[in-house]
C-alpha cells in the first residue's frame, strides 16, 4: 500500500539520513571545537600537552565526516553547505592548526601570536558555515518529521477507512448470507420439522440459492412421496378395518349358529333318531327286508347328523369357549389320551412310544382334544398288513418345541398334504373309515391359536408323520415349572 510505503520511506529519512546527519554535524563541529582549543592552548603556552585535544580532535573530525559524506547524499544544499565547511577546515588547518602544531614551543608561541586575529576570523567563518549547516539539518529534520506525521495520520485514516470497509462488506455479506441462506435454511429446516411431527400436507418451497433450491425440492419430493405412501397406508387400514368388521360379523354369525346347532337342530334331531330308533326295536322283523333297511339308513343318518353337529360344534369353540392359558403337561395330557383310547389301541393292537415330554403354556382342554385326535388318526388309518406302531417325538429348537407324531399306517399322499387340514375333507369313503373329517381341521385350528404350526412330513414313508410346533414355557418369577421335559 502507498500509505504504508510512504510512511517507511519517511520514518528511514528521518531515521536513518537526517537524525544521523544531524548528530554527525555536531560531532564534526565538536571534533573541531576540541583541535581550535588545542591548537590555542598550545599556541598561548607552549605545551604539549595542550596538542592532546587536537590530536583526538583530529580522529574524530575524520569519523564524523566520513558517517556525514554518504548521509547528504542526494541532497545538493546539505552536500554543499558539508562542502564549504570541509573547505573552510581545510584553510583554517593548513594556515593555523598544522603549522602552529608542527612548530617547537617558542615558535609555536610566536606563530600563533602573529596568526591570531586570522585564525580567529577563520574559525568563526567556519563555525558560522557549521551553524547554517545544522540549521538546514535541523529544518530538514523537522520537515522529515512533519511529513512523518502526516504519513502516519493519513495511514492511520487509510486503515480506518479500509476497516470501515470491512466492516460494512461483513455487514453486506453476513446480511446477504441471511437472507439468501440462513432464512432459507430455517424455513426449510421449519418445514422438515412440521413434516417430521405428522404434517404430511404441509407443502415445502424451495427458496434461496440453487444448491438449496434442489435440496428443498428433493425434501419436497419425499414429503409428497411420502404423504402417497401414507394415503396407500390409510385406504389399507380402511380396507383393513372394513375385513376385520366383516370378519367380526362372520365370527358373530358362526355363533349364532353354534348356538343353534346346540339348541335349536339338537332336539328336533334326536326327536327324529329316538323315534326311528323305536320304530327299529318296535317293528323289527315284523315289515319286510326293505323296510328295516330303510329304517336303519334313517337311524344310521340321523346319528351321523348328531356327530356331525356335535364336532362342528366341538370345531367353533376351540378358542372361543375354551380359552385358559394355565401351564400344562403334557405327559399328563397324554396318559389321559392313552387311558381314554385305551379300547380302541388294544383292538387295533397299537404298540405307542414317545419321547419325553415337557411343559408347555396353554388350554388343557384343547391340548387334550389335539393330543387325541392325531393318536385317534394314527390308530383308526392303520394298514390291515402290520401291527400299527406310532411314536411320538419332542425336540426343542431355540423359542420353539417341535413334535412329531409318526405311525406306520395308510399314509397320506403329498397333493393331499394341505387338503386334509380343510374342515370336513374326506380321502377316504365313511364306510372304509368312518369319522366327519374335520378331526385334522380342528388340530391345525388348536395349534394355530396357541402360537405354533402343523403340516404332514411328505418325506415320511411307509406311513404318516405329522409335524408341529408348540412355543417354549417360560417360567415367571415363584415358578418352579422349567418347561423341560420331565426324565
Amino acid at each position: 500500500m502507498w500509505t504504508t510505503s510512504r510512511t517507511s520511506d519517511l520514518t528511514h529519512q528521518l531515521v536513518d539520513v537526517r537524525s544521523p546527519a544531524l548528530i554527525n554535524s555536531v560531532r564534526l563541529e565538536a571534533a573541531l571545537l576540541n583541535q581550535e582549543t588545542g591548537v590555542r592552548g598550545y599556541g598561548l603556552s607552549g605545551n604539549q600537552q595542550f596538542l592532546g585535544p587536537y590530536t583526538k580532535g583530529l580522529a574524530d573530525e575524520t569519523a564524523a565526516r566520513d558517517r556525514l559524506r554518504p548521509l547528504v547524499r542526494g541532497d545538493d544544499r546539505a552536500q554543499a553547505d558539508l562542502a564549504t565547511v570541509l573547505a573552510q577546515v581545510e584553510r583554517w588547518q593548513e594556515r593555523i592548526a598544522r603549522p602552529i602544531a608542527a612548530s617547537a614551543s617558542g615558535p609555536a608561541v610566536t606563530l600563533a601570536t602573529q596568526r591570531a586575529e586570522e585564525g580567529k576570523n577563520t574559525f568563526d567563518a567556519l563555525r558560522r558555515s557549521m551553524s547554517r549547516q545544522q540549521d538546514y539539518l535541523q529544518d530538514a529534520r523537522t520537515a522529515a518529521g512533519s511529513d512523518l506525521d502526516r504519513a502516519t495520520e493519513l495511514r492511520n485514516g487509510v486503515f480506518i477507512a479500509i476497516g470501515l470497509l470491512i466492516l460494512v462488506l461483513a455487514g453486506l455479506v453476513f446480511e446477504g448470507l441471511r437472507r439468501g441462506i440462513t432464512d432459507p435454511l430455517a424455513r426449510l429446516g421449519r418445514d422438515v420439522r412440521l413434516v417430521t411431527e405428522g404434517r404430511f400436507d404441509h407443502a415445502i418451497t424451495a427458496t434461496g440459492p440453487a444448491d438449496l433450491r434442489r435440496l428443498a425440492e428433493d425434501v419436497e419430493a419425499m414429503r409428497q412421496r411420502l404423504s402417497d405412501e401414507l394415503g396407500s397406508a390409510e385406504e389399507s387400514r380402511r380396507l383393513l378395518d372394513e375385513q376385520a368388521a366383516d370378519l367380526r360379523r362372520s365370527n358373530a354369525e358362526l355363533e349364532q349358529f353354534a348356538y343353534v346347532a346346540s339348541h335349536d337342530l339338537q332336539e328336533p334331531l334326536r326327536k327324529v333318531s329316538s323315534f326311528t330308533q323305536l320304530l327299529q326295536r318296535r317293528y323289527a322283523g315284523q315289515l319286510d327286508d326293505r323296510a328295516d333297511q330303510y329304517i336303519g339308513f334313517a337311524v344310521d343318518g340321523a346319528n351321523r347328523m348328531q356327530r356331525l353337529i356335535n364336532d362342528l360344534l366341538a370345531f367353533s369353540r376351540v378358542g372361543r369357549v375354551h380359552n385358559q392359558q394355565d401351564v400344562v403337561e403334557l405327559e399328563a395330557i397324554a396318559d389321559r389320551t392313552a387311558e381314554a383310547l385305551s379300547v380302541a389301541i388294544e383292538e387295533s393292537g397299537a404298540e405307542i412310544t414317545r419321547d419325553p415330554l415337557p411343559t408347555v403354556v396353554g388350554d388343557a382342554t384343547q391340548l387334550g382334544m389335539l393330543w387325541q385326535n392325531l393318536i385317534a388318526n394314527a390308530v383308526k388309518f392303520r394298514s390291515p398288513e402290520r401291527k400299527p406302531r406310532i411314536h411320538v417325538e419332542a425336540e426343542r429348537d431355540g423359542d420353539l418345541w417341535r413334535f412329531a407324531v409318526a405311525d406306520n399306517g395308510i399314509g397320506i399322499s403329498p397333493e393331499f398334504a394341505d387338503k386334509v387340514f380343510v374342515i370336513f375333507q374326506r380321502l377316504h369313503t365313511k364306510d372304509a373309515y368312518p369319522g366327519s373329517g374335520i378331526g385334522l381341521a380342528m388340530c391345525k385350528k388348536i395349534v394355530e391359536f396357541h402360537g405354533g404350526t402343523i403340516a404332514i412330513d411328505t418325506t415320511h414313508s411307509k406311513g404318516t408323520r405329522i409335524l408341529f410346533t408348540l412355543p417354549v414355557h417360560t417360567p415367571v418369577e415363584g415358578d418352579d415349572t422349567t418347561g423341560e421335559p420331565r426324565p
